[in-house]
């Protein structure tokens, strides 16, 4: 089946912006992997800033004190920074969901931090007695023993997360270069035959008489270019009014381009003018002429180069449409239908007039004749127009009319 050029690049906009988003999410992982090196010297930070805390110089009591308030302030402020580096932590979050399990963990540091800043103001303070600074000594030991186990519990647990990161990453990153790699061997590839279709039709490689037409777009164009006895070339395949195809022209028009899409859906429906027949003439002759180009000329519009549409009565039109879907060729048909309920005729002394048509669709199977297509639909049109005007039936209303 041949491709579409508009299809391959409505999915090739899709595929740049996936790129680029990828790139984007590329650089947010490398700033918050940089978020996590932040995190570890922090924690090794604080450790630092309590080692310090019980090597103050007791001999100048006012400057430790003065030093102590600085440093233990300092220690509740690299908490905070890590309450909102993990603002950015999104793998953190939305993969490893451990935030109950990280606030817990700062929450417990806060308050390590507040009993080590107690027990290490009592050593400094009271000194009123030997026992007593003991005592106060002991239990800053057993604070900053405490509060360096919990620090070193976070940092491994950083470097586990850290690890499941990095795997959950690797995978992403293998999925994403794999998907990144296939596409872009098939855009190449494609790209590629869609620049060999333009030469083809630019006449580059002439001796190529085999070519493969890839898209469907320069199928259109090579089959427009290299028609030889078209309709347009012989006047006795023309409607002399319309311009359009008469049945014959019809015929041969069908049985030239017929195989040049064997994969679509081939449908055939005859439109008939509603109140509009050879014995009942509601209009002056250049009028009913005038309405019928009209006519003509807006379902021109809908033609595609592999379409086939002809003036096969007075009053009838038949349209023959090469599409990928069924769905595709009655939504066209439907088109048709109201673009012309939406024409105005200023017929002389009646004012303006609405033309409807009415019309039977069918779809043409591969083992019936154009022949035996044409007839169901003009037996669909035939009720349709039992049941009212300005409507297109298809074959399940005529066999739910049989049921």
């Amino acid at each position: 089946m041949k491709q579409s050029i508009k299809k391959i690049f409505q999915n090739l906009n899709t595929y740049l912006l996936f790129v680029l988003f990828v790139a984007i999410l590329g650089m947010l992982l490398v700033l918050e992997h940089s978020l996590s090196f932040d995190k570890v010297d922090n924690l090794r930070n604080q450790k630092k800033i309590i080692s310090t805390l019980t090597k103050l110089d007791k001999s100048d009591l006012e400057l430790a004190l003065i030093q102590f308030n600085g440093k233990s302030t300092r220690l509740h402020q690299e908490i905070n920074k890590l309450r909102t580096l993990y603002k950015y932590a999104y793998i953190d979050k939305y993969v490893l969901k451990n935030e109950q399990e990280y606030f817990a963990d700062l929450q417990k540091l806060s308050e390590l931090t507040d009993t080590f800043n107690k027990a290490a103001k009592e050593y400094y303070v009271d000194t009123r007695d030997i026992e007593r600074e003991k005592t106060a000594k002991r239990r800053l030991d057993v604070a900053l023993y405490t509060i360096n186990k919990h620090i070193d519990s976070m940092l491994l647990k950083t470097i586990t997360y850290n690890e499941e990161k990095f795997y959950f990453v690797k995978n992403a990153i293998v999925v994403i270069f794999i998907l990144i790699l296939l596409a872009t061997f098939y855009y190449r590839r494609t790209l590629n035959a869609i620049y060999k279709d333009i030469e083809f039709l630019y006449q580059v490689e002439k001796h190529r008489k085999t070519y493969t037409i890839f898209s469907q777009e320069a199928d259109a164009i090579a089959l427009r270019m290299n028609r030889k006895n078209t309709s347009s070339d012989n006047p006795d395949f023309l409607d002399p009014v319309t311009g359009i195809n008469n049945h014959k022209g019809l015929i041969n028009s069908y049985s030239m381009k017929k195989g040049a899409k064997e994969s679509n859906f081939t449908s055939v429906t005859v439109l008939e003018i509603d109140n509009f027949s050879k014995s009942n003439r509601a209009f002056p002759q250049d009028v009913t002429q005038a309405i019928l180009k009209k006519i003509a000329y807006t379902i021109s519009l809908h033609e595609q180069a592999i379409d086939v549409i002809a003036r096969t009565d007075f009053n009838q039109f038949t349209i023959i449409f090469s599409r990928s879907s069924k769905e595709q060729s009655y939504k066209d048909v439907e088109l048709i239908r109201e673009s012309i309920a939406e024409l105005k005729f200023n017929i002389p002394h009646q004012g303006s007039t609405q033309i409807t048509v009415s019309g039977g669709f069918v779809i043409k199977p591969n083992n019936t004749s154009l022949e035996e297509a044409m007839k169901q639909a003009k037996e669909i049109l035939h009720y349709a127009q039992s049941t009212g005007t300005n409507r297109i039936l298809q074959a399940r209303d005529l066999a739910q009319r049989e049921i």
